[in-house]
């Protein structure tokens, strides 16, 4: 390229990056049409005459979203980054530190907000400041846990985030998992139910998480299991469950006398709610999520750096050795 050209390329490169002209101003500047000098712009960047670099922003983590956002189908995802010396509990604190941020955004005023439980959707309630006059409504959309293992109850975190938005909420009076098939069905055929029902259909967002290992110590509600329901679980390869609901590797969800029994939303409901989002992290639970990613159940994710890349790992995405060359280079 001859050095008039490139010194044209560069002054231009200077007037629209530097001084921050728009394109139809440098071209009234110079006597180029716009269109000439909107290619200009292009050739000086991809003859590296302009090098662009942004400070504060994670590049390669970035394409690991952008990556998972496409080949699911995600509308939003937010992915925390992990250092090689983070513990377990240092991991938690930033993803709920980075979710309570991620929610707040994404509640609007009058919006009606459904919401599951547990101990990564508590302490990431227990973060978000608090934000006046939403006018919204909270609901749960899963039963609650046994009187023994109460812990993040969803009554209270519902309370809890419906007071943060100075919105109005509802309560759910059953446990998730009844002793029988009839209890459920007349317990969601009641009157009280009702309204959670019609909310249900009429959800703007979901904030769910996401469990993994089937004898997971932490979990809030399966000491309502009993045998007979691990060894169905076990024998049908269960791999993690979303508001009380047990799936496959393959998203697959596990019907029977479990299901029937649990009272809770089910996943099919779940997908049709404009935003749908799972917070979880672990490498425990990313076998859940990918299956959770596969049927499109979720279409917003929360998670980190560490469980992003072994759900690319399990599901043999070339992403996942790309993704460690781009951090070499």
């Amino acid at each position: 390229m001859k050095e008039e050209k490139i010194k044209l390329l560069a002054q231009v490169a200077y007037m629209h990056f530097v001084e921050g002209k728009s394109q139809s101003e440098i071209g009234k500047e110079l006597g180029i049409y716009r269109t000439t000098i909107s290619r200009m712009v292009k050739q000086a960047r991809d003859e590296g005459i302009v090098e662009i670099k942004i400070n504060h922003f994670d590049t390669i983590l970035y394409s690991l979203e952008r990556h998972l956002k496409e080949v699911y189908g995600l509308k939003y995802i937010k992915i925390v980054a992990n250092n090689e010396s983070d513990t377990e509990e240092m991991k938690d604190e930033a993803l709920t530190t980075e979710a309570a941020q991620f929610l707040k955004s994404k509640i609007e005023p009058k919006n009606i907000i459904g919401l599951a439980w547990g101990s990564t959707l508590g302490k990431t309630i227990a973060k978000m400041d608090t934000r006046k006059n939403s006018q919204a409504i909270f609901v749960p959309i899963v039963g609650g846990p046994s009187h023994i293992n109460s812990h993040y109850h969803v009554n209270t975190l519902v309370y809890e985030l419906a007071r943060k938005f100075e919105g109005t909420s509802l309560f759910v009076n059953a446990t998730v998992v009844q002793e029988s098939k009839e209890l459920q069905e007349g317990i969601s055929r009641s009157h009280y139910f009702s309204d959670l029902h019609d909310y249900w259909q009429r959800l703007d967002v979901a904030i769910v998480g996401i469990g993994g290992s089937l004898y997971a110590k932490e979990s809030q509600w399966r000491d309502l299991l009993g045998p007979a329901d691990y060894e169905d679980l076990k024998l049908r390869e269960a791999v993690g469950d979303c508001c009380c609901r047990f799936f496959d590797g393959e998203g697959k969800v596990l019907k029977g006398h479990l299901y029937d029994r649990t009272i809770g939303m089910n996943l099919d409901q779940l997908k049709k709610v404009p935003i749908g989002i799972g917070i979880a992290r672990s490498k425990k639970k990313a076998r859940g999520i990918l299956a959770m990613l596969k049927k499109g159940f979720i279409n917003t994710l929360v998670t980190d750096e560490e469980t992003a890349l072994e759900v690319l790992k399990l599901a043999k995405d070339p992403f996942y050795s790309k993704y460690f060359n781009l951090n070499n280079d």
